[in-house]
């Protein structure tokens, strides 16, 4: 099963549609894998967060000074206003990723970014964290019945059964991440674990991992835990004027990590144990055989003390060894020799 992967774009376009393009264009690069010269199903969808700064702080907190290297204004209101982009650029965004062949997720901070939703439909809609509380703006979302993904970075199994609940009274098209809402993510923090837990606690529901570590280790060992859906901060530099882009992936990051997914994708397998058809070879080849430890002549009777295991694997196994004991040599054969079941009679 391929997992659903998430470019995370969030506010990395910095306020530009060209930037955001730019990153759409990244995640859907061909991947080649040269080993096995494969190529290799790229991202899924991207992601991009809408914010309504009518709905988003405080009047003293939008007001205050924000003056940092990351600032894009002399006030936090004036910062988060210069990230912000408009209805139809979102849009204009969503028209591109469609036309890459990728999915577009929208996490929709506030009930006044709905009015978007007159121009075009996301794919999915995401609820950040931080919203994870905000129970009037869950059932606005859920009203539309447009498939929803809650991160749980934020909030304990109350607080996760309260957005259910007000969801599922609309429908059960419901995606549950496991997160930590530390940027970036002290490994010893990310509790894996939890991914197990929403499993059992949640059956019916989709679980997956929203990933804000650096490096592309954990979301491979979230998918190993079963994480059906993996979300990632990307960018085009970590380098960029920007509070997330240090957390994110970039380029070489993006191609590496879904280059392993895709891989980790195909190594899943099935709940069973047999032998590959392409074992086959080696298996001939490595194995061992049951062999002569020393000449033995024509007529003479196979003892346990005349044999032992050598390769190639195309003879009789140790635990075959009764269809050849106490029978009789047709021909002579040499020491060091496999015996096959036409040597003996």
């Amino acid at each position: 099963m391929k997992t659903y992967v998430i470019g995370e774009i969030g506010q990395n376009h910095n306020g530009s549609v060209d930037i955001a393009k730019l990153l759409v264009d990244v995640v859907s690069r061909p991947i080649h894998d040269k080993l096995f010269n494969n190529e290799l199903p790229v991202m899924d969808a991207v992601k991009l967060t809408k914010r309504d700064l009518k709905q988003e702080l405080s009047a003293s907190q939008m007001s205050r000074i924000y003056d940092n290297k990351n600032s894009f204004g002399k006030t936090y209101g004036e910062h988060r206003e210069f990230l912000e982009l408009s209805d139809e650029e979102h849009f204009e965004v969503y028209k591109y990723a469609k036309e890459k062949g990728l999915d577009f997720v929208e996490t929709l901070c506030a009930t006044g970014c709905l009015s978007m939703l007159k121009l075009f439909t996301p794919d999915k809609l995401k609820v950040a964290s931080r919203d994870l509380t905000n129970l009037p703006l869950l059932e606005a979302l859920a009203e539309t019945k447009i498939p929803i993904i809650i991160s749980t970075g934020m909030g304990g199994k109350k607080e996760i059964d309260d957005a259910v609940d007000i969801i599922t009274k609309y429908h059960n098209d419901l995606s549950i991440l496991h997160c930590v809402s530390e940027y970036p993510t002290k490994y010893e923090n990310v509790n894996l674990k939890t991914i197990s837990y929403l499993q059992k606690n949640y059956p019916d529901f989709t679980i997956g991992y929203s990933d804000h570590t650096i490096g592309i280790a954990t979301p491979l060992a979230a998918i190993a835990m079963g994480a059906k859906i993996i979300e990632k901060h990307i960018t085009l530099d970590r380098g960029m004027k920007g509070t997330d882009q240090q957390g994110s992936l970039a380029i070489d990051g993006i191609y590496r990590m879904m280059r392993d997914i895709r891989n980790l994708d195909l190594s899943m397998g099935v709940e069973d144990i047999f032998i590959e058809d392409s074992v086959a070879v080696a298996k001939e080849k490595l194995e061992r055989s049951i062999a002569t430890n020393k000449d033995i002549i024509a007529g003479g009777i196979i003892t346990e003390e005349d044999i032992h295991m050598l390769s190639p694997g195309d003879g009789l196994k140790w635990s075959q060894k009764d269809q050849i004991i106490g029978k009789k040599v047709v021909e002579a054969i040499s020491k060091d020799e496999i015996i096959y079941p036409s040597n003996v009679q």
